[in-house]
């Protein structure tokens, strides 16, 4: 399938490192680039993350100082010339959202000229609060990416960042478990009267008994109906990225003429599959995630 990245991109090393990285993936770079002046910058953004063991949780760390994509803005990008060459999708999310006072407004224009092309759109919630405490808080943030998402085809994200990131009131349901959706669900009415363009919305489900031993599904509300994933126990190395493994898995399904049902389960497949993994990128194959999906096992493969 090919892919495409618009971003930032500083010519240093460490700018350098994450290019050759983006071509060894296959994915066609777009980057308004930046001078680094040898000293404080523009950086390319660096996240560290300790995965934590046991009863100790895992703790993310950002140094984002001086970072080249929070400079970004409208007219960075020429969509219009890049969604003429058949764009059938286009997909973006709130931690870039809330990185600067330009970013959401260069979302804002991809959203509106990916739509006048005819190419679904997505938006994965990701309301961080360490983000958008910089400026402006949770206000700013349901400001932002309320005119974002009044765009999107389709919505990523839990109850949490329905609530944090689009102002969704919570219901009255209780939920039995973490891994119980009645609580998501109930709120999707809501996320209709709000934003009636919107026509999936979809999450993972996930009951941590430990920082390495989670219990992992998904649910996804689509076009009226509702779609559940399996339920499986996993053994993770590192659960950051997980969510971000599922929204991809699901927007290939749906991109590759999936039914739903299929859809959710590569997600679901591809977000479990990532957290055996180091780092927040995905390092399986295609083939490891259909077979998950179709129900395989952890039996060796010789």
């Amino acid at each position: 399938m090919n892919t495409a990245i618009a971003s930032a991109m500083v010519d240093y090393p460490i700018g350098d490192l994450i290019a050759e990285r983006v071509r060894a993936m296959g994915v066609r770079p777009i980057y308004k680039r930046f001078v680094h002046d040898g000293v404080t910058g523009p950086n390319m953004a660096t996240v560290y993350s300790d995965r934590g063991l046991g009863v100790r949780a895992p703790v993310v760390f950002y140094n984002r100082c001086n970072e080249a994509a929070a400079r970004l803005a409208p007219g960075d990008f020429d969509w219009d010339a890049l969604f003429s060459s058949g764009v059938r999708w286009f997909h973006s999310g709130g931690i870039f959202a809330s990185l600067s006072q330009t970013t959401g407004p260069l979302i804002l224009e991809a959203m509106q000229a990916a739509k006048k092309a005819g190419a679904v759109t997505s938006f994965d919630l990701n309301y961080r609060e360490k983000l958008w405490s910089i400026w402006g808080g949770s206000d700013k943030a349901r400001e932002v990416i309320g005119q974002i998402v009044s765009y999107a085809d389709v919505l990523v994200g839990n109850e949490e960042d329905l609530q944090k990131a689009l102002g969704i009131r919570g219901p009255e349901v209780k939920a039995a478990s973490a891994l119980d959706p009645a609580v998501f669900l109930a709120m999707i009415d809501e996320v209709m009267a709000k934003f009636p363009n919107v026509k999936v919305v979809a999450t993972t489900l996930r009951e941590v008994h430990s920082t390495h031993r989670h219990t992992w599904s998904a649910v996804a509300w689509i076009d009226g109906g509702q779609v559940h994933a399996p339920t499986c126990e996993l053994d993770v190395l590192d659960r950051v990225g997980g969510g971000d493994g599922f929204a991809s898995g699901f927007i290939y399904g749906l991109l590759s003429g999936a039914t739903p049902e299929v859809a959710v389960r590569l997600g679901w497949a591809h977000g479990a599959l990532l957290t055996t993994t180091p780092g927040d990128t995905s390092m399986v194959t295609l083939e490891q995630v259909r077979a998950f999906a179709q129900g395989g096992s952890a039996r060796i493969q010789r």
